[in-house]
């Protein structure tokens, strides 16, 4: 029996869920549907230009995972592109928890808003050494593994949660 699928941990659920091609009613469209967790692994890798080992810590699973899961989501987006098919935003293994981002250079935090546009850099000194913080139980920290190999555990927010070793 397979192990069941980890939740992916995605900022928030989109509001609009149906994209389509101009001019053509929506119910003459053939329908892909693009997984929530998809679309928050092409949200961070494409558009916040996050690398996939931060889009994996931001997700809460491994790297090897966000590569498939971005690989699966980007082969939909570009099936519908080409053959002029409606995209669906709908399902997956996911679970929406509140993240915050912080710099390691100022050690400013600024809340990453639900699926939008927050850059992948400081707004306030503009470096681009940036992590992400999880929810109340999350970690901030540096990419490279779990407390005590390697992570940097000594740089949490006052609103990270994270605990400090």
């Amino acid at each position: 029996m397979p192990r069941p699928p980890i939740e992916r941990s995605v900022a928030g659920v989109p509001r609009i869920t149906l994209f389509k091609p101009a001019g053509v009613p929506a119910r003459e469209l053939d329908r892909l549907r693009l997984a929530v967790d998809e679309l928050e692994a092409i949200r961070l890798v494409d558009l916040e230009g996050l690398s996939h080992e931060r889009a994996a810590e931001a997700m809460g699973v491994s790297r090897q995972t966000v590569g498939r899961v971005l690989e699966r989501g980007r082969a939909k987006v570009a099936d519908a592109l080409v053959g002029g098919k409606a995209i669906e935003i709908s399902g997956g293994q996911y679970r929406v928890e509140p993240r915050q981002l912080r710099c390691f250079a100022c050690r400013e935090e600024w809340p990453m808003r639900d699926m939008g546009s927050d850059a992948a850099s400081c707004p306030r000194c503009g470096s681009d050494d940036v992590t992400v913080c999880r929810g109340p139980q999350g970690r901030c920290g540096r990419p490279g593994g779990a407390p005590g190999r390697g992570r940097d555990q000594g740089n949490h927010g006052p609103r990270c949660g994270g605990i400090d070793a």
